[in-house]
């Protein structure tokens, strides 16, 4: 009959018992209970087809097969101790798989920008992208199925760690035959009140955040135009059918895909949106997210100064 193998704990317990020769000052040692620790010591002697100890009324002996097992065991477990120290040592962070969630008033800027830097950076990370609004996203988040998000902030539940990665002020967009009066400072957010303004269609957070600054100055939303992406949205701009709010990373790309525009900055205080990454308060990767987000952070300061 072929000899069975040992398992790691099954080493483990017989090794304390093998130093303390007391069973109940090996379970605590180990932090575990005494049948529980005999258990294994048990289920090792089944497995190797031989007796390790002897149970005295008072203490353990062990046998001659057990000092033999217990000098092996000592060994064996030294060796994986280091080799799970070696791993760390040279696994760094951001290795292997890692599910990211991004919102799509995010994705098509950031991402060109961020994925050759991780590339570079973490060669060893197996990325993948999931592109969804904000609510889907945070699902996925709590459900496990992604590992980290990046979303407008704040996060619209608990059990989300936000970690910032950069500010972005709004700009007015408007056909180039509008009439907007700016000032040396910038227009004034007051100006919106005379127009429609284009929003994007419900889920997404920039139209609940473009709404938000309508209200602040009672400003009036077109009530039959929505569109499903910033493209559409600047097309229609320049189209003629209304103004719009742009986030400053998004300028570059959909600005250059339409004729016919002018481009208006707030007089400060802009109103703004806070991009952030999100991820489980529960996930012990924190450290993994925190590198991930100061090189996110590092490839935003490439968009906002070019």
């Amino acid at each position: 009959m072929a000899v069975g193998r040992p398992t790691v704990a099954q080493l483990r317990a017989f090794l304390a018992l093998a130093e303390h020769l007391h069973f109940r000052d090996a379970a605590a040692a180990l932090r575990m209970s005494q049948p529980a620790l005999s258990g294994s010591v048990a289920a090792l002697e089944e497995t190797l087809d031989t007796r390790l100890v002897e149970r005295t009324t008072r203490k353990v002996l062990l046998t001659p097969a057990g000092e033999r097992v217990a000098r092996r065991a000592e060994r064996v477990l030294a060796e994986l101790d280091r080799m799970v120290e070696e791993v760390h040592a040279v696994r760094g962070p951001l290795v292997g798989p890692l599910r990211v969630g991004v919102i799509p008033t995010v994705a098509p800027y950031l991402l060109p920008i961020v994925l050759p830097r991780l590339a570079a950076e973490f060669p060893e990370l197996e990325l993948s992208v999931h592109e969804e609004q904000t609510d889907q996203i945070v699902a996925e988040l709590l459900a496990g199925r992604l590992d980290v998000v990046l979303l407008a902030l704040p996060v619209p539940v608990s059990g989300v760690t936000e970690l910032v990665l950069y500010d972005e002020d709004f700009v007015l967009v408007t056909p180039s035959s509008y009439d907007v009066e700016d000032t040396p400072g910038g227009v004034s957010r007051e100006a919106l009140s005379d127009l429609d303004v284009l929003l994007l269609n419900e889920g997404h957070c920039l139209r609940d955040q473009a709404l938000d600054v309508c209200r602040e100055v009672g400003a009036r939303a077109a009530a039959a135009t929505y569109a499903t992406s910033l493209a559409t949205l600047v097309q229609l701009v320049s189209g003629g059918l209304g103004v719009t709010l742009v986030p400053e990373t998004a300028l570059p790309v959909e600005t250059r895909r339409a004729p016919n525009l002018s481009l208006h900055r707030f007089a400060s205080p802009a109103p703004f949106r806070r991009i952030g990454l999100g991820f489980r308060s529960t996930s012990p990767r924190a450290d993994e997210f925190a590198a991930l987000a100061a090189t996110v952070r590092a490839a935003t300061e490439e968009i906002r100064t070019h």
